[in-house]
Parts: structure tokens; C-alpha cells; sequence
């Protein structure tokens, strides 16, 4: 039977301040419990930390149709672009944790800037609750058919010749794109010149004039340019083939074991959300995430399902960002 008198001695407290302290330990259990058991019952929220009509967009979007009719609920999505996804990615973090406020992370709010800034207003580990991994979109190594090589390693051999100064493009400095070629040159012991553009297109028009001779880029940008031989793609940088591009090789598979780098896409909420909401979430998306329609949609991003439980997820994270510590270390990256 339970004694509130030595409860109370074991905490050291008096018998009104050890009856406050058990009641309110009780109510919150009591709360938590009562908004897990009544949710939803009102529209939710997925903060996307970027302006509408990029990839991330298209992805939240088709979540939150698919989700929406899972739960029985509006899921509305609630563009909050700046500073990298830094600023959305705060708004999230700081979001009550009700179940009512979700957040589409990726890797540049989530490992980029995390890794890349002393000071960050979040942290991508401790703020959120991951719910489920929903995609990977690796990109490929694209290069202009002027520079006269047809795979990885003869595009190695020529990045070293004395008399090459080899430059890549990015969409930016801290771009998905700057850091993956940064990796390959790192494991390659390569170094070539970064040319970063401000986004993609005018990075992807340079490309195709033969300005520069090398970028690894989104490949729904990329390969309607290969098939009209304007550019040739030597590799991709994700971890298996892609089902939609199965004769493409990736760098693992090509001489470099243990490379990847992919662009990705998941579902969090706040910190301290319920984990039945969290295992609800999860378990809704599961429902639709390997469907064809919801596929289909992701492959106009050049991204393919992930899944699996919010653990997975988490543990996923802490690798990436881990990974990304080390690379922005090692090439001396700061965006502050």
C-alpha cells in the first residue's frame, strides 16, 4: 500500500508540500495521457523551413494530403523559409508539444547548420521528436561531355593531372551539393575549385555551357540533359542504386566504400510530445509511404522512400550529423 507520509520523508518535504508535489506529478501524467487520447481534434501544422515551390514543398505537400486523410484531420502546411531552414526549424523546436505542430526537416536544417554554425538557436538532436524518415534523394555527378571522361575513376585521374585545374559548381556554399563534393574530394584525396552559385539554376546554366565541367546536382535537373547529350552522369551519391536509374553506379560501388550523401526528407515534432501521437504519426505515414501515388510523387524530386520507426529515424540523424561535424571540420566550413 502505498504511505505518503514516508513518500513525503523520502523527498524531504512536509506532508502539504509532499501532497502538492504527488498531485502535480499525478496531473501532468494525468494531462499528457488526456491530450494523447483526445488528439486530433483540430487542424495540424507542418512548418516547411523553405519558400513554396521548391523540394521541400512539393514533399510536405504531398504528406500533408495523404495525412490529412489518415487523421481525420486538416494537416496545413505552413511555409517558413530563411537563414538555410534555420528559422523554421526554430519555430518548430520552440512549438508546444501537443501533437498539433509538425516540421519537415531535412539535411540542411537538421545537419548543415547544425554542423556548419558555432551558434545555432536549435538543437536538430535535443528540440525534436523524430516521427519517420520519409525519403532519400540522392544526387548524381554530372559533367559537361567537353571534359572527356565517362566515369568516376578516368574523372579522378584527370581532376589530378598537373595541368588541370578542375572546378565543380554548387548551388551555394553549405548546399547539399558543396558538401557531397567536398566529401567525394576527401575521399578521393582530390582538390578541385568550388565555384558556388545562388541556387541551382544559374549553377545547372554554366554547366550545360561548358563554363564549368563538374557538379553533383538533383538528378530530376539533371538527366533530362543526358538524354538529349548535352550532359553525361558518371555516378550517384546514394547509398544503393536508384530502382528508377538501376545502371547508374554509385561512388560506393565505384572504388570509395562507405560513401553517401543524399538530400532527405522526415517528419518531427517538438520535444516532448506525447509518443502515442508520435507512434500514431508514424504509423499513418507508413500507411501511405510505399504506395505508388505517394512514390510517384516523391520521384518527381528525385527521392525515394525511407520509412521505418521513429528510433530509426533518430539514430539516422545522429549519424548524419555526426558525419557532417567531421566534414565541415576537416574543410575548415563556417556559415555564421
Amino acid at each position: 500500500m502505498f504511505n505518503r507520509r514516508k513518500f513525503n520523508q523520502f523527498l524531504g518535504l512536509g506532508p502539504t508540500l509532499g501532497a502538492c508535489a504527488f498531485a502535480s506529478t499525478r496531473f501532468a501524467a494525468s494531462s499528457a495521457a488526456t491530450v494523447a487520447d483526445g488528439w486530433p481534434s483540430k487542424a495540424l501544422r507542418l512548418i516547411v523551413p523553405f519558400a513554396p515551390g521548391g523540394g521541400n514543398d512539393t514533399v510536405a505537400r504531398a504528406v500533408s494530403e495523404k495525412l490529412s486523410l489518415v487523421l481525420g484531420q486538416r494537416v496545413v502546411v505552413d511555409n517558413r523559409g530563411g537563414a538555410g531552414g534555420a528559422l523554421g526549424a526554430e519555430l518548430a523546436a520552440k512549438a508546444e508539444p501537443d501533437g498539433y505542430t509538425l516540421f519537415l526537416g531535412g539535411v540542411g536544417s537538421l545537419a548543415i547548420n547544425p554542423a556548419t554554425r558555432e551558434k545555432s538557436s536549435y538543437d536538430p538532436i535535443k528540440d525534436f521528436a523524430p516521427i519517420s524518415l520519409l525519403a532519400l534523394a540522392p544526387l548524381v555527378v554530372a559533367v559537361h561531355p567537353s571534359l572527356g571522361v565517362s566515369t568516376l575513376q578516368e574523372l579522378v585521374t584527370k581532376a589530378k593531372e598537373k595541368s588541370m585545374n578542375l572546378a565543380y559548381a554548387s548551388n551555394g556554399v553549405g548546399s547539399s551539393s558543396h558538401l557531397a563534393t567536398e566529401l567525394f574530394c576527401s575521399m578521393a584525396s582530390l582538390q578541385m575549385t568550388h565555384i558556388p552559385y545562388k541556387g541551382l539554376a544559374p549553377a545547372l546554366a554554366d554547366l550545360l555551357s561548358g563554363q564549368v565541367k563538374l557538379m553533383f546536382s538533383s538528378s530530376v535537373a539533371i538527366l533530362p540533359h543526358v538524354a538529349t547529350g548535352r550532359l553525361k552522369v558518371l555516378g550517384s551519391t546514394g547509398m544503393k542504386r536508384s530502382s528508377a536509374f538501376p545502371d547508374l553506379v554509385t561512388i560506393a560501388e565505384s572504388g570509395w566504400p562507405g560513401y553517401r550523401a543524399s538530400s532527405w526528407y522526415g517528419i518531427l515534432a517538438p520535444a516532448g510530445t506525447p509518443q502515442r501521437i508520435v507512434d500514431k504519426i508514424n504509423q499513418g505515414i507508413d500507411s501511405f509511404l510505399m504506395k505508388e501515388e505517394f512514390k510517384m510523387a516523391l520521384s518527381a524530386e528525385g527521392a525515394e522512400s525511407a520509412g521505418g520507426k521513429p528510433e530509426y529515424f533518430a539514430n539516422f540523424m545522429r549519424e548524419e550529423l555526426e558525419r557532417m561535424k567531421i566534414l565541415v571540420k576537416k574543410i575548415n566550413l563556417r556559415l555564421d
